[in-house]
């Protein structure tokens, strides 16, 4: 037997152990960025050909929690505090009229056919290294200021009991929650502190044993009537086949009485924050683009989704730019792709997203929207980690992006926290979720 022929168990383990000490060093396999961020973002991202390695790039930051009395760094005139802290994992906020803070303490639910094999036991170490691997709290907090000191004085569980959820948005008397697999409405009255009525469910979501990017959420339009849900994709690029992707990589229009339901828009691999533009009603999202071609590609995105627009996933990126993985192919399909409105950066999981309307933020930060980065895993070096605002002008981005919250990331390289979610409360101050350092923070203009 010759040296390359190596008995099939010590060959796993041989491939087990490189995969460790690539996963351990963070870059022992994959490629490094030829480019600087800045060359990723904006309404023209450069994008290079793709480049494709023996295993993907591991560049996870370790999830290390905040020492006592650090916080992240907020940008010039503008002050960071704590607002709350000792959640589990918090993701998403939504602000009732009342100015109470509502966030999901949620994590991905069971997916034992995610990933098998060796591809899925490097995803756990990934995932595990990168703070993501506790069990779901599966509940919805209640944060109150009530002393208007900038600080949660009030704590309760307003709802239990859910499955991994994620959204939530009021309409009238209706709190609807998207949990990873439906759409379930609760009876709200004002001042409320817990709903003790069961969820009613409205619509069923994909979920299932898969269930790859399982986060959902949901905003409603201006007169309450539909509901917009965020259903991201069962992999990276269709690899489970097309069965596993129905009604997936998609926003889901959805009639908020009847649970009625169509495609709005598709093709589109992991579309999070939502939000409606307030000079021309439109509904941008931003969205994750696809993994393992490179740490140049492909940039996260933010877009106005058209009604039945179709946005190349997984066919192509970033419009008509084929990705020859796929097999087979849809010319007509890429055809049809539209090209995003602008780029947020290569691997920088932009997630939370929200309209500077309300906001008391002073200048630069006036006039367009807070986008929460939760940071890359598949980049060298690290992209996002923080929080960034992007200026409009005439319901459109008109320049680059402004840093708002930094320091996620410490000199050595480990995450103190990852921004997720973000919004504007009553007072017209930002939040952001942070599921590393399991706190709230509160950004607002320095006195």
């Amino acid at each position: 037997m010759t040296h390359c022929e190596t008995p099939v168990r010590y060959r796993h383990i041989r491939i087990a152990a490189i995969l460790v000490i690539a996963t351990s060093a963070l870059s022992g396999c994959g490629d490094r960025a030829s480019l600087p961020i800045a060359a990723g973002t904006g309404p023209s991202p450069t994008l290079p050909p793709p480049h494709k390695t023996l295993f993907p790039t591991l560049n996870i930051a370790p999830a290390e929690g905040w020492a006592a009395g650090v916080t992240p760094v907020a940008a010039p005139g503008l002050a960071v505090n704590e607002f709350a802290g000792g959640l589990e994992h918090p993701r998403w906020l939504a602000v009732l009229p009342n100015g109470d803070v509502l966030v999901a303490e949620t994590n991905a639910p069971p997916k034992p056919e995610d990933a098998k094999g060796i591809r899925g036991w490097v995803q756990k170490l990934v995932m595990k290294r990168a703070g993501s691997i506790t069990p779901s709290a599966n509940r919805i907090t209640l944060l109150r200021d009530s002393k208007g000191s900038g600080v949660a004085d009030v704590r309760t569980v307003f709802i239990d009991g859910l499955n991994s959820p994620y959204g939530m948005t009021l309409v009238g008397n209706t709190l609807y929650v998207a949990d990873t697999d439906a759409v379930l409405k609760f009876p709200y009255r004002d001042g409320d502190t817990k709903i003790t009525a069961p969820g009613v469910k409205l619509v069923d979501l994909p979920a299932g044993p898969i269930n790859h990017h399982w986060t959902k959420n949901v905003i409603a339009s201006a007169d309450g009537s539909k509901l917009y849900v965020t259903v991201g994709s069962n992999s990276n690029v269709g690899d489970n086949g097309t069965a596993a992707e129905e009604n997936r990589a998609a926003i889901w229009e959805i009639n908020a009485k009847t649970g009625a339901h169509r495609i709005f828009a598709s093709g589109i691999r992991n579309p999070n924050g939502m939000g409606w533009e307030p000079t021309t009603g439109a509904l941008w999202a931003v969205v994750n683009e696809r993994d393992e071609i490179g740490s140049d590609l492909v940039p996260d995105y933010m877009m106005a989704v058209k009604d039945g627009g179709f946005y190349g996933w997984p066919y192509s990126y970033y419009g008509q730019h084929v990705d020859d993985r796929v097999k087979p192919q849809r010319p007509d399909l890429v055809a049809r792709a539209i090209p995003p409105d602008y780029a947020l950066g290569p691997h920088t999981a932009s997630l939370g997203f929200t309209f500077s309307d309300g906001a008391k933020l002073p200048p630069p930060f006036t006039g367009g929207a807070f986008i929460g980065q939760h940071g890359s895993w598949n980049r060298n070096p690290a992209s996002g980690y923080k929080v960034i605002f992007v200026p409009f002008t005439g319901g459109k981005p008109s320049g680059q992006p402004v840093d708002v919250l930094t320091g996620f990331l410490d000199k050595g390289g480990n995450a103190q926290g990852r921004p997720v979610g973000v919004a504007i409360d009553r007072q017209g101050d930002l939040l952001t979720a942070d599921d590393v350092g399991d706190k709230v923070w509160r950004v607002s203009a320095t006195k």
